[in-house]
């Protein structure tokens, strides 16, 4: 028999298509009896005869006897179930987050009640004469005029009575004093009998204050024939002033009196009083000290 020579391409080409047709046979045999599945061969057990079962069942040892409190312990053992049921919660009716809010109270109206008319005074005060004064002022009239007035009516000022006189149904007069008008403000004036059934209405009577010197007492010195000179700082542009007795500051206010301890003006309109306490006025770069009003002498000039 005579070797296949590999040396020539026809015998190797039949050489592997022989090895490849014999791979597949082996694998082709391969699945038909073994298979390429994962799955173990099963393999079946001889079946025990019934005599070996017997032999085994006569050789078990007896169990030993079980007394009533262990009988009683079993009982209470159960099985734990592997798979435990969660109870089913119902989702929540409304918002857990929302809170409540009270309602608002309604508005309560709020009833005006109706003013009663005040009743007119049987009285009538038409005006009063002067219906501004100044305060400190001395006594003066007041005259009242108007309606209905009767002899047993007064005039009253903030409830006082008024010393009063009746000159007819239309006008009446009243004293007022000093001390009643002493301060500034606001007065009513009305004209009633004393025992209040006749009553008129209320008029104002204006108390403004009086007008004050506008200086300041810094200070006092004398001559040789002992005429008393007083130092006066105007307020408003800080000027130093000599004032003697009788001088007449501003038109409207008189020296009548110098002391160490205040200076006295008498206001020539109204015949009220000022007395300025001496204090220490405000320093300035200093101006030139000089006489408001020239002093008239009552000697003669001629020598």
């Amino acid at each position: 028999m005579e070797l296949a020579d590999f040396s020539k391409p026809g015998e190797r080409k039949k050489l592997i298509w022989a090895g490849v047709l014999g791979v597949v046979a082996i694998g082709f045999l391969w699945w038909t009896f073994i298979g390429f599945g994962s799955r173990p061969a099963t393999t079946s057990r001889p079946t025990p005869a019934a005599s070996q079962v017997g032999a085994r069942q006569t050789s078990r040892p007896q169990p030993a006897p079980v007394d009533n409190a262990q009988l009683v312990a079993i009982e209470y053992l159960q099985p734990v179930p592997d798979e435990i049921s969660v109870p089913v919660v119902p989702e929540a009716r409304r918002n857990i987050f929302a809170f409540y809010e009270p309602p608002k109270p309604a508005p309560t109206q709020t009833v005006t009640p109706t003013p009663t008319p005040t009743p007119t005074p049987p009285v009538l005060l038409a005006a009063i004469s002067p219906s501004n004064v100044y305060a400190k002022t001395a006594e003066f009239t007041l005259e009242a005029n108007g309606d209905k007035f009767t002899p047993e009516m007064k005039v009253f000022m903030d409830g006082r009575e008024l010393p009063s006189k009746f000159k007819g149904p239309q006008q009446m007069s009243a004293s007022v004093s000093a001390a009643v008008i002493a301060a500034p403000g606001l007065k009513q004036v009305s004209v009633r009998t004393p025992d209040g059934r006749g009553y008129s209405n209320n008029i104002g009577l204006s108390v403004a204050p009086p007008p004050t010197p506008n200086y300041t007492y810094v200070g006092i010195f004398g001559t040789k024939t002992f005429v008393n000179t007083g130092l006066l700082q105007d307020k408003g542009n800080k000027e130093i002033l000599s004032v003697h007795l009788g001088d007449l500051l501003g038109g409207r206010f008189r020296v009548t009196s110098i002391s160490e301890k205040e200076i006295v003006f008498v206001d020539v309109n109204l015949r009220i009083k000022h007395p300025l306490p001496m204090t220490e006025g405000e320093r300035t770069a200093g101006g030139p000290i000089s006489r408001p009003t020239p002093r008239v002498d009552a000697e003669d000039d001629e020598p």
